[in-house]
């Protein structure tokens, strides 16, 4: 689709073109005008205009508006078909106290003045619409005051001003430093990266949601590994992650993992994350061998057959993934998705030798779909063999969703009419009914019934 067609454009456009009417200035400003110069359709489009909060307030008399940020001069306007798009007065910036917004800001009617209080040169740049309209040529149309083109063309991310300044201003740049190179595969400028790791430590003031957000972004946008790789040579995955930080050097049993130690290992499954891929995912990818350090056993010199083991750090890595996603503040539902994800990660090493109702239980866990992702990426950055997850996958593709979870044939109900009192046994009870009609051992309610009181007696009173 032509820009010129493109909803979230037209109605930026048409935003910039009632500001300019009206006698002010108006420019596209932004991540837009980057991902228009490297020929990336933008996912939004946001407006930088000289005209304060109050007059863009009273311009769109028709539409719905929002100060979504009136303090700091940003309106949302927000068109019929729900389109929002955000408009930003030109500013100064004051003291940034807190490390992530300024104290207090001064309107400007001077658009390099305002560029100058923004992150990263490649964000800092301008696009005049009428010019792009008239042309269609993103560079032509492109106000640049910070050396964002040049960047964009050595590939580089570069601190707009100094550095140390725009990271003390908001600590939660250096992550955006990292997210912005991993997504585009860019190097940092060596003062920019120098600055990051002076003050790393600074990094704990940002709220637990924005780091969340930042790191799930750089798992999911593509190139996590460089990401990572990033994070951790920058100085930031120890005060982010710790547990994480721990992964380096944590040997492995070669004959299993030729690859490396963990933290490798680690590196080899983000990787092989796709771009797009569901932040659960992510994130089980990353922490699935969180257990590892806190349970690595060297192999015992008095056995020449014995060997590293990690015995337990299923269950360790359960407890420190709770751990962190909790610390950062993620959903319970998340948090259960992505501890199932590091939990159930080894069992796959028993497909071929589970009872009928135990694989079946297994196929139904909740979204096995990122189960088996999991597992294929986990295999391919170790010893490479994809039978179990191609046993696994065939099954899960191939058997009835019916026969996987069917309708109970017999449930607590039944078994009360049948005499039995409520109790502890009662759960025991069911899963066996419920095994016995995953095997096809019992097809219906009464041969239910008859395999528990085979099994578990019948009541007294009957």
């Amino acid at each position: 689709m032509a820009q010129s067609e493109n909803p979230q454009y037209v109605a930026a456009r048409n935003i910039a073109k009632t500001l300019r009417s009206a006698g002010h200035q108006a420019y596209m400003a932004g991540g837009c005008v980057r991902d228009l110069l490297l020929g990336v359709t933008p996912k939004d489009y946001d407006v930088a205009t000289s005209a304060t909060p109050d007059v863009v307030l009273s311009l769109f008399p028709g539409k719905k508006t929002l100060t979504v940020g009136a303090h700091f001069g940003v309106v949302l306007v927000c068109e019929p078909d729900g389109i929002a798009t955000e408009v930003a007065t030109f500013r100064n910036d004051g003291v940034y106290t807190d490390g992530r917004r300024p104290d207090s800001v001064r309107f400007s009617s001077d658009a390099r003045e305002d560029v100058q209080r923004r992150d990263f040169t490649i964000n800092g740049m301008l696009l005049d619409p009428e010019i792009y309209d008239r042309t269609g040529d993103a560079a032509q149309a492109t106000l640049d005051f910070v050396g964002g083109r040049d960047d964009l063309n050595a590939h580089l991310i570069r601190a707009i001003g100094d550095p140390s300044l725009r990271f003390s201003e908001d600590k939660l740049r250096m992550l955006r430093g990292v997210r912005f190179a991993a997504r585009l595969g860019f190097a940092i400028d060596p003062a920019t990266a120098t600055a990051i790791r002076q003050l790393a430590g600074q990094v704990t003031i940002v709220s637990p949601e924005r780091i969340r957000d930042e790191l799930t972004l750089i798992l999911t946008e593509g190139n996590a590994r460089l990401g990572f790789e990033l994070l951790d040579q920058l100085g930031l995955l120890p005060y982010i992650l710790p547990e994480i930080s721990k992964l380096h050097g944590v040997d492995q049993p070669p004959e299993f993992h030729p690859e490396g130690d963990v933290w490798i290992h680690t590196l080899l499954l983000l990787e092989k994350l796709p771009a797009g891929a569901s932040p659960t995912l992510a994130w089980g990818a990353l922490l699935h061998d969180v257990g590892k350090p806190a349970t690595f056993r060297a192999p015992d010199p008095r056995n020449p057959k014995d060997r590293i083991r990690f015995n337990g750090h299923v269950e360790v890595g359960v407890r420190i993934s709770e751990e962190i996603l909790s610390r950062l503040h993620f959903s319970n539902e998340e948090i259960t998705q992505i501890a199932a994800l590091v939990k159930n990660h080894m069992r796959f090493g028993d497909v071929l030798h589970m009872r009928e109702a135990t694989l079946k239980r297994f196929l139904r866990l909740r979204h096995f779909d990122e189960h088996l992702a999991l597992h294929r990426m986990d295999c391919l950055s170790s010893h490479g063999d994809l039978s179990l997850y191609e046993f696994a996958r065939e099954k899960y593709e191939t058997v009835p969703q019916e026969s996987i979870q069917p309708r109970l044939l017999l449930t607590g109900r039944e078994l009360i009419s049948a005499g039995y009192t409520p109790g502890p046994r009662f759960k025991k009870m069911l899963e066996a009914a419920e095994d016995a009609q995953l095997e096809g051992t019992v097809r219906t309610a009464g041969e239910a019934l008859r395999f528990v009181q085979d099994r578990f007696g019948v009541p007294a009173n009957k």
